[in-house]
């Protein structure tokens, strides 16, 4: 879309946004953070969906065009004006004409730049804010005058509370935590620390019968009770702390904590994001290929050096993108913690070169390295490179189209639309 049409398609969206909800008057549950937004989200939608209507953020729809977008029910319109224009009418249509409307909207709030939070999301008044992660290099650090700077951004979304509202605190992170500071509403905590006030412990993998590692198991306590959690199909800390930030909200809110428990154990997650699936030659494929930074791409690559498996762990990692100064060191730092977890490394993108050069600093054999400019020609590469028992984790920031990589070597490619990610037209026709 074009700048100026964009900014005027975007300003009426928000104003038709406004007048729908002071109509309607849903519960409004932001979630933000620069790891877990989408799997938090998607782990609260699961809770609250079987107790009423609600609509959540599609996709990553969590930008100053994503957030009315979502409040409206329309779809993305990419460059086609006619489709802006239905929206535009859809919007007008929903505030002068009664409709079933959802009671609560769960929100994903991102920012890329300074001033992102004040578009985006201070327009809302919201019953429910959480905070998920930060890290130590967050992404899209790179716009950033300090990591300081970026959370004071996120923590702005604090302002949008409503008196009575509730705001949910990561409590491993300790930045997300001196936000606690920043208000006077009821704050709770999720973690593995002691004093969080939904407290994970005891996380570890599962596995079939047949030794196949099947999904997540963790123990949690609020309240004096004590819960096991089991999450199928999905691997990774991140899915924990989603799964914590949910409960949270469900502790706030007086639900039946079994039923929450139980609502999460097959809930629905997205593509690219720490999921199993089947690959060619009977392997496995860890395809977490949504996006990246420094903080998740540890995550992800210490779970692959958990998982038990008679074959191979290979780490796919492309170019971890907006990081600015600290780039370099980032990307050395995955090349040695690759080293720990993995037998073999391939590596896409030209910053990717110092993810190497970091493997072979910790003593990785440079001839189980492999380097490629980009995610198709790694894809030909592991055609023929992946064998029986294999894991291979795939991951990248999304302008390097990792999920590429999985389409080469994944087995069910006849669902690959439902199984991947950025699988729409528009995606498709980019490079």
């Amino acid at each position: 879309m074009k700048t100026t049409f964009k900014k005027i398609v975007s300003y009426i969206l928000r104003i038709e946004s406004k007048l729908v909800l002071l109509k309607y008057k849903p519960k409004i549950i932001a979630i933000t953070g620069s790891v877990g937004k989408t799997s938090t989200k998607d782990a609260v939608y699961a809770v609250i969906s079987q107790l009423s209507y609600v609509r959540k953020s599609e996709k990553s729809f969590n930008s100053e065009i994503g957030l009315p977008l979502t409040i409206l029910g329309c779809p993305n319109g990419w460059n086609n004006p006619f489709v802006w224009f239905l929206n535009i009418l859809k919007g007008l249509w929903l505030f002068i004409w009664p409709h079933k409307y959802p009671k609560w909207l769960v929100l994903e709030v991102g920012i890329g730049k300074p001033g992102d939070m004040q578009k985006n999301a201070l327009w809302l008044k919201t019953d429910v804010v959480i905070i998920t992660a930060i890290g130590e290099t967050p992404a899209h650090i790179e716009f950033f005058d300090s990591r300081k700077h970026l959370v004071e951004e996120k923590s702005l979304l604090i302002k949008t509370l409503k008196k009575d509202g509730l705001l949910i605190l990561n409590n491993d992170d300790d930045a997300v935590m001196e936000m606690k500071s920043k208000t006077k509403n009821l704050v709770l905590t999720f973690g593995f620390k002691e004093d969080s006030n939904i407290k994970g412990s005891g996380e570890s993998i599962f596995y079939t019968d047949g030794g196949i590692p099947d999904g997540l198991i963790f123990r949690i306590d609020e309240g004096g009770n004590s819960f096991p959690v089991v999450i199928e199909g999905v691997f990774g800390r991140n899915h924990v702390y989603a799964s914590l930030g949910a409960l949270a909200l469900s502790a706030g809110f007086k639900f039946n904590m079994l039923d929450t428990v139980q609502k999460l154990k097959n809930y629905e997650v997205p593509p690219g994001r720490m999921r199993l699936l089947k690959g060619i030659y009977n392997s496995f494929i860890i395809d977490d290929t949504h996006n990246s930074s420094p903080f998740a791409c540890e995550s992800a690559l210490k779970t692959l050096g958990e998982i038990k498996t008679a074959g191979r762990k290979i780490a796919v990692l492309g170019d971890m993108l907006e990081l600015g100064k600290h780039t370099e060191e980032s990307h050395k730092n995955i090349g040695k913690i690759a080293k720990e977890n993995v037998e073999f490394l391939v590596t896409v993108g030209p910053r990717s070169t110092k993810t190497k050069e970091g493997a072979i600093e910790a003593g990785m054999n440079p001839e189980h390295i492999f380097e490629f400019l980009d995610s198709k020609e790694a894809g030909k590469f592991l055609k023929t490179f992946v064998q029986v028992n294999d894991f291979t984790l795939v991951k990248g920031s999304q302008g390097m189209r990792m999920e590429r990589v999985v389409e080469a070597i994944l087995s069910d490619k006849k669902n690959k639309s439902n199984l991947l990610v950025r699988q729409d037209e528009e995606w498709k026709k980019k490079r």
